[in-house]
């Protein structure tokens, strides 16, 4: 007899993500679900997206990490409400635990919510949490075939992000190739190059993130 262990996982996660899916309309939140692998710049570009976004845009993050709270503490910092998921063991955040950390977050008083998953190229992509769109981060200290090694993270992203370009010329990382590789695993990918040091991108990205706010809500709410 085959037991499909993984499909009943999947689906029972697939219902607690249509219910937190239910609460962020209701709130007219835009969910962003925003994946990579470990050190590829999700913190930093959540940083640099709340400096620039100040006063414009109320934005609300749930962080995902193993261990530790740093995440979390760096973000405090831009006067983000912010949530700290600890997973333990688990390499990725499943909708059971967004579910466990919206009443602790004000969604009346949030545009766009990012869920900084944890960091992997793998897991975090097989989970709804309730998202509009997947983001995944790809920065180029890693390695240009990385949309081919793990197909599903590129395959289910609405958005590529290359972080760190201004890095591009003390590594091996080729953009061309790593653009192919993407549009060969999703030809409907958008991208965008970014630097979360100089500050490369990031408009592109926030016009991105209020486009996307629009055409499901129409104008920003305040309260």
């Amino acid at each position: 007899m085959k037991i499909s262990v993984m499909a009943d996982i999947l689906e029972a996660n697939d219902r607690i993500a249509a219910a937190n899916k239910e609460v962020f309309g209701k709130h007219r939140n835009l969910v962003i679900n925003l994946m990579s692998s470990p050190g590829a710049g999700k913190t930093t570009l959540l940083e640099r997206t709340g400096e620039a976004v100040r006063d414009k845009l109320r934005l609300g993050v749930i962080a995902g990490d193993i261990e530790t709270t740093r995440d979390s503490e760096r973000l405090e910092r831009y006067q983000l409400p912010v949530v700290q998921l600890t997973t333990g063991t688990a390499c990725h955040l499943d909708a059971n635990m967004i579910a466990s950390a919206l009443p602790h977050l004000d969604l009346s008083r949030i545009d766009i919510l990012v869920i900084e998953n944890v960091g992997n190229l793998v897991c975090p992509a097989e989970f709804r949490v309730g998202e509009d769109f997947k983001v995944v981060i790809l920065s180029v200290t890693e390695g240009d075939e990385k949309p081919l090694k793990y197909p599903l993270m590129f395959r289910q992203s609405a958005l590529l992000l290359i972080n760190k370009v201004d890095l591009l010329e003390h590594t091996n990382f080729n953009l061309e190739e790593a653009r192919a590789n993407a549009r060969r695993v999703n030809p409907d990918l958008e991208m965008m190059d970014v630097s979360c040091t100089t500050g490369q991108g990031i408009e592109a990205w926030i016009s991105w993130l209020n486009q996307r706010y629009q055409r499901k809500f129409g104008n920003l709410k305040r309260a």
